[in-house]
């Protein structure tokens, strides 16, 4: 049916009036939403702005309140199950009260999601195993090394970490974690002497010479009236040496016209064992004296150091028989006579050193001669050949002292000398004392070995011993050991 136009007119304004309602109700609520968005904008971006704020804060506090590192913590299978156990306790039917989990995370020092894991594993499991499942599959994958293909290599492949580890084709720090676990150990190895067969047989009798008391009871001598004598040489400084410095301090600058030709000087080192009272106090050093193979002669011609004519020490470089005996009457048989302990004149005085070319033998005419003199009865007397440990300045001494002089700077002969007497004079008389032990102790282990020099020198704890009063003077010896090394030289 056709409308006219007015009425068609009427309707189409009235259809657009209801839509412009319509559309007015929704520009309303879209401006209401739109200032809610706007607010809530600007709430954000004031959050924003703190936040950063805070952040920058942080930032600009970082070093002087730097954050810990957290640290992730495996509960063991105890600490577990006493979390579970905690957990049965504030349940009722199998059911957790309010806030349980809390207490429990609070008084173990645990996060509350591990807490709540452990509660879940026990009522998924029907055993109620709360075990952690990381015994067998966690943490890096360590290399396994077999111990027989370390065994077959030889030791000259073995001198460091990196020449052992290119061989067992892995790598260093594979080896020294093995190292540090203890499955490898380290071994400092020193060159000794090669020993015959009537080294070894010698070396056994001296030690016998040196046991008294009955064959049930028997110990080593006290060795008070033994006087250690021997040679060795103290250089001016060592070709490589360690310092410990500051990042801006220079290295030391060291120069000597050759290394293999450094300044060195001579000794002669005359030690006994010191004596002390019933109460510990010392009463006899026992050093004899340190004597160094030097000459003094005037300068032939000047220099920027001193004038023609002035005395000038220069050491003995070439040591021989005539030498030592000169130095043994005119300079140790006089210091024995000197410091010997005045209720010990009439007791025999031995003089042992070894059997280098150079030394004179026992019952040299002259050393006798000068050996009697003012009621003194001193003897020399030789140690088994190739046997350094049977001489305590060779077992200890030396090297402690020559650590002493190390500590000086020496830069002539005198300043040589002077450090060495010094290092001398300053090493203590107890330590001195522990050495002496320490040679009846090899005594012991060169009669287990049957002569032989393959041993450890032991270790007693003397410091320990000498701090609580204990320490022995005179080492026991095993009555069935002697027995065994009479046997084994054929001796009654």
């Amino acid at each position: 049916m056709d409308l006219d136009s007015d009425t068609e007119t009427s309707l189409t304004n009235q259809h657009i009036f209801e839509l412009y309602e319509f559309d007015e109700d929704n520009l309303e609520e879209e401006f209401e939403a739109t200032n809610n968005i706007d607010e809530s904008c600007e709430d954000n971006l004031q959050e924003e702005v703190e936040t950063n704020n805070d952040t920058l804060y942080i930032a600009e506090n970082v070093e002087a309140e730097p954050r810990e590192k957290k640290r992730l913590r495996i509960l063991s299978n105890e600490e577990r199950m006493y979390i579970y156990h905690e957990l049965l306790q504030k349940s009722v039917d199998g059911k957790l009260r309010k806030g349980a989990t809390n207490e429990v995370a609070s008084s173990n020092s645990v996060p509350l999601r591990t807490v709540q894991r452990i509660w879940k594993r026990a009522k998924e499991s029907e055993t109620r195993d709360v075990s952690h499942r990381k015994t067998k599959n966690c943490g890096r994958k360590r290399i396994s090394i077999d111990e027989n293909q370390i065994r077959e290599l030889p030791f000259s492949q073995r001198t460091n970490i990196r020449s052992l580890a290119f061989v067992l084709k892995t790598n260093p720090t594979s080896v020294f974690r093995l190292i540090k676990s203890g499955a490898i150990r380290r071994n400092s190895n020193a060159i000794k002497p090669l020993l015959k067969e009537e080294n070894k047989i010698s070396r056994l009798e001296f030690c016998l010479s040196m046991l008294e008391g009955t064959p049930h009871d028997p110990m080593f001598k006290s060795m008070h009236n033994i006087i250690h004598i021997d040679e060795k040489w103290f250089y001016m400084t060592k070709k490589s040496e360690k310092y410990y410095l500051l990042p801006d301090e220079d290295e030391p600058y060291r120069t000597c016209k050759s290394k293999n030709f450094i300044a060195k000087v001579m000794f002669l080192v005359a030690q006994t064992r010191p004596r002390f009272d019933s109460e510990e106090n010392e009463t006899f050093s026992g050093k004899i004296g340190v004597f160094p193979f030097v000459t003094h002669e005037p300068a032939i011609r000047s220099s920027i150091n001193r004038v023609a004519g002035t005395m000038v020490t220069k050491a003995i470089t070439t040591v021989n028989r005539d030498v030592v005996r000169s130095f043994l009457i005119d300079k140790v048989l006089p210091a024995i006579r000197e410091k010997w302990p005045r209720d010990e004149f009439e007791s025999t005085i031995f003089i042992q050193q070894d059997n280098a070319r150079t030394h004179i033998n026992h019952d040299d005419p002259l050393f006798r001669e000068a050996a009697t003199k003012d009621g003194f009865d001193i003897r020399l007397m030789c140690q088994p050949a190739n046997s350094p440990d049977l001489n305590i300045l060779d077992l200890g001494f030396f090297s402690a002292i020559q650590s002493l002089q190390y500590k000086e700077a020496p830069k002539t002969i005198d300043e040589l000398i002077s450090a060495v007497v010094k290092s001398f004079e300053n090493f203590p008389s107890i330590k001195s004392n522990r050495i002496f032990v320490s040679l009846q102790l090899c005594m012991i282990e060169i009669m287990k070995e049957k002569g032989s020099n393959k041993y450890k020198i032991p270790h007693v704890n003397k410091e320990r011993l000498e701090r609580v009063g204990q320490l022995p003077i005179q080492i026991k010896c095993d009555p069935i050991l002697v027995q065994e090394v009479k046997n084994y030289l054929n001796i009654e």
